[in-house]
């Protein structure tokens, strides 16, 4: 397959603006409409039946209090021997009496068939503490990537991948507001999972870019720029195609698991999953790459080195032939193939240069 020649860093303040609205719709989305959070947030009513109806399903119970005039519903089924035995009903705050709830009870009452139904009170089962738990972990994971990238590949290239992952998580969140999505503690592992997926992504990127900075030559040959783009276009295919072959799965969780069987919560797994993954995608293309290649492109050397390269290709009226020749020969067009036959051919020179 033919390596594209996409100008990913070259088009870099047409993906800013694309990624600075975005942001700021995200931003006016939350501030404005802000999140819908789930009753394991605010808390709720729960209604909690036993000796239900033998075949009763959760499903039946949630449209049923929907019907009813409830919202976030969640619906529990307690099953011994593939037999409902119980049942729990959790739904938003309501006054006990009301009639909105006496609706609901008696919906759930008329599905469920009960022996015997009581109500009560829940409080929020995700609290402060856990909430600030949950930002600890997020915290303490950026500067265990820093530090790690850093080391392994360079501290600019853990810069670059930090800012996209905050890219991501504040697209997702602000999607959530703007459509109203539900979030639920599920929301929140997924958002926390779909940050080693955009940071795959990235990594995958600028590890190729380090194998091939050797191609920078001399200084004028190449610059760094150049070099980021054109590993981009490399990688490119693989970015897409791992990242199609991840949201696939997870498409198919959204629609049969969530709209077919009619589990709710791996709705709000897969929802998340689903957005944040999708925006991963275009945050280590179009994101992390064209912010590094911006950011290396300040530094002295690489200014000198693009500054050589411009008066070359201005004497030579084009791009100058030292520099077209280091392109092809880093291109992987360029490559002789590894194959059985070449080693074999090889091994068989130096047999005979002995």
């Amino acid at each position: 397959m033919r390596t594209p020649t996409i100008d990913f860093v070259g088009r870099r303040r047409q993906w800013a603006l694309v990624s600075g609205v975005l942001l700021l719709v995200a931003l006016s989305a939350v501030m404005i409409r802000g999140l819908e959070l789930s009753i394991d947030f605010v808390g709720g009513v729960s209604y909690t039946m036993t000796d239900v109806r033998e075949d009763v399903t959760s499903a039946e119970l949630r449209q049923a209090a929907e019907r009813a005039g409830a919202e976030d519903v969640i619906a529990q089924v307690q099953l011994r021997d593939d037999v409902a035995i119980g049942a729990v009903v959790r739904t938003e705050s309501m006054e006990p009496g009301s009639p909105e709830s006496n609706a609901v009870q008696g919906a759930l009452v008329e599905v469920a068939e009960p022996d015997d139904i009581s109500i009560s009170f829940v409080g929020p089962t995700w609290g402060e503490r856990i909430t600030r738990q949950a930002i600890e972990a997020l915290i303490v994971f950026m500067i265990v990537i820093v530090i790690y990238i850093s080391l392994r590949l360079e501290f600019k290239m853990a810069i670059a991948a930090v800012i996209a992952l905050v890219h991501d998580l504040f697209i997702t969140v602000g999607l959530y507001a703007a459509f109203g999505f539900h979030v639920s503690p599920a929301t929140v592992i997924a958002l926390l999972t779909i940050l080693g997926y955009s940071l795959y992504d990235t990594v995958v990127v600028f590890d190729r870019v380090k194998d091939n900075a050797i191609a920078l030559g001399e200084p004028g040959r190449r610059t760094y720029a150049e070099l980021v783009n054109s590993s981009m276009n490399e990688v490119v295919y693989r970015s897409i195609n791992t990242s199609l072959t991840s949201l696939l799965p997870v498409g198919g969780l959204l629609l049969i698991g969530a709209q077919v069987l009619g589990a709710t919560t791996l709705q709000d797994l897969a929802l998340a999953l689903f957005i944040g993954m999708a925006v991963g995608i275009y945050s280590s293309l179009f994101v992390a790459g064209p912010f590094l290649a911006w950011w290396k492109m300040r530094d002295p050397e690489e200014a000198r080195r693009a500054a050589k390269v411009a008066k070359e290709d201005a004497e030579s009226g084009g791009v100058a032939p030292e520099r077209a020749k280091a392109s092809a020969e880093g291109s992987p067009e360029a490559r002789a193939p590894i194959t059985t036959e070449y080693v074999r051919g090889q091994g068989r020179k130096r047999k005979r240069k002995r």
